[in-house]
């Protein structure tokens, strides 16, 4: 089959499971997952989904998220976008195939649905946090090809070979980064509910050569001060402004007041306020990444390995983001990134440890044989929701794999060895293109391979000799029936700390 007719037919696949077109109100996907705002999400039929063989998993989360992987979502996407219209101008909504469920079904269900709406209602920090995600994930792209470009181009200018394209290779690489301020204003001001443009033609004070005629606090600004952190605040300050004078001005005059005074005010108060505490508080970022790894580097790196799963699974990991793309701005390269992939490492060798503590649970192998390729290539959602995380102590003893990967990436760069990515989104193999160091690309390399190794070792063993209890490998290692499901056999041994399932696992194919 076509890879074109592959995507459509996925597309396709996908489309009546949730719910059909009539059920779509957005589409949208980051680097792994087809993102969809559903309007009514119990006409999702979540197990024939997952039974697919191109869904690696699912998360039910502020949107509906299909984790297909990275290149096939990209592809996918469009396709499901086509059929979504097609099917809107043809027909009426689709309604998914009616299917027996029993009381009890229905009952968890609801019972979990009525879980996962509390929790979001009751956490606003996290809201907040998705919104911030919003806005950078979409430059995740852009980031990753020209942080390969800088590296290819590193590489080239260290060899001396084709000294008359490296000046090209410069300015491709170079270019986005130059401006990234406007397009980090531009989704703030999107995502907040202003003017998109407006908000980026606030943000693109940041990176005018003119503010260096300026003087804010006694001192001359420089293009660029305050970083994406100057132009989140910037195009922020933009939409209320722009808020504040739709409630005054008169639709008469809208078009002409509005957008000049969200302009003016938002402009002044960013030149005169803004860079300067941004470009303040962008420098104490660096400064103190670079002071906690040098004179902690082992520790910290161990801490932030082992907690970095925690933090995804609540949500918090997004914060992390602005400061990874202020540190690139700065320095080039995020110090932070490598260590936190160590965590995919320490996934990766709990569930190798997995499947072999579970010879006769046939579910949970086929479950992990799928999903191990993309855990290598730093694609963690299908281990993590499938396999780790409804084990429970898996999770753990993954954790602990991470810890002590990130530990070592952390002592080299205490010794002095820097390790940092061009880039953020990926990890594991997929990082090492945008790998980039202060001692040269072989040993940065280097450090980084044997972190994983270290991540991958105690990750295994940690799971394998301490991953289950004696009852969790009697009843997981009973046969499993025919119809069994990887959600069958993994759903009840361990439970989270509030006493339920930590989350819905995937179900094996």
């Amino acid at each position: 089959m076509a890879t074109d007719d592959k995507n459509r037919a996925t597309a396709a696949a996908i489309l009546p499971l949730v719910g059909g077109a009539g059920n779509i109100d957005t589409i949208a996907h980051c680097m792994t997952r087809l993102r969809l705002s559903l309007r009514d999400r119990s006409l999702v039929r979540e197990e024939e989904l997952k039974a697919l063989p191109a869904v690696m998993g699912v998360v039910d989360d502020d949107t509906y998220q299909i984790v297909l992987g990275p290149g096939t979502v990209a592809r996918v996407t469009p396709e499901f976008e086509a059929l979504v219209a097609e099917a809107r101008t043809t027909e009426e909504p689709a309604s998914p195939t009616p299917h027996a469920v029993t009381a009890e079904e229905l009952a968890a269900q609801g019972a979990a649905i009525k879980d996962r709406q509390n929790a979001r209602n009751a956490t606003p920090v996290k809201l907040f946090l998705r919104r911030i995600a919003n806005i950078f994930v979409p430059l995740i792209p852009a980031l990753i090809g020209c942080g390969i470009v800088a590296g290819i181009n590193g590489l080239l200018a260290n060899l001396g070979w084709l000294p008359g394209i490296v000046p090209a290779l410069t300015a491709i690489a170079s270019g986005f980064m130059s401006l990234i301020a406007v397009f980090v204003g531009y989704n703030t001001a999107k995502e907040f509910g202003g003017t998109p443009i407006l908000g980026g033609a606030v943000a693109a004070i940041i990176v005018f050569a003119g503010v260096q005629n300026v003087s804010a606090f006694g001192q001359k600004l420089a293009p660029g001060q305050g970083g994406v952190l100057g132009a989140l605040g910037a195009a922020l300050l933009a939409v209320y402004v722009e808020k504040q004078c739709r409630k005054w001005v008169p639709e008469s005059l809208d078009v002409l007041v509005t957008p000049t005074l969200t302009v003016l005010v938002s402009g002044l108060v960013t030149i005169f306020g803004l860079m300067f505490v941004a470009g303040e508080v962008s420098t104490a970022i660096g400064d103190f990444a670079n002071w906690l790894l040098a004179n902690g580097g082992a520790g910290a790196g161990f801490v932030l390995g082992g907690l970095f799963l925690p933090l995804v699974m609540l949500g918090l990991h997004q914060a992390l983001i602005p400061i990874h793309t202020t540190l690139i701005q700065q320095q080039g390269f995020t110090v932070l990134l490598p260590i936190l992939a160590m965590a995919g490492a320490g996934q990766v060798g709990a569930a190798v440890a997995v499947y072999l503590r579970l010879p006769r649970n046939e579910s949970i192998r086929k479950t992990i044989k799928s999903a191990l390729p993309a855990g290598f290539l730093g694609v963690g959602e299908p281990l993590i929701y499938g396999v780790s995380l409804p084990l429970g102590r898996p999770f753990i003893t993954a954790c602990v794999g991470g810890a002590f990967g990130g530990g070592f990436i952390g002592l080299f760069n205490q010794l002095g060895d820097a390790v940092g990515s061009t880039a953020i989104g990926p990890s594991g193999w997929a990082l090492f293109p945008l790998l980039k160091g202060d001692h040269g690309l072989g040993t940065t390399v280097a450090i980084y391979a044997a972190g994983l190794v270290a991540g991958y070792v105690v990750g295994f063993v940690a799971t394998y000799f301490f991953g289950f209890s004696k009852q969790m490998l009697t009843e997981l290692n009973e046969p499993q029936g025919a119809e069994g499901s990887g959600a069958a056999g993994i759903a009840a041994p361990e439970t989270g700390a509030a006493g339920g399932p930590l989350v819905s696992p995937v179900q094996s194919r």
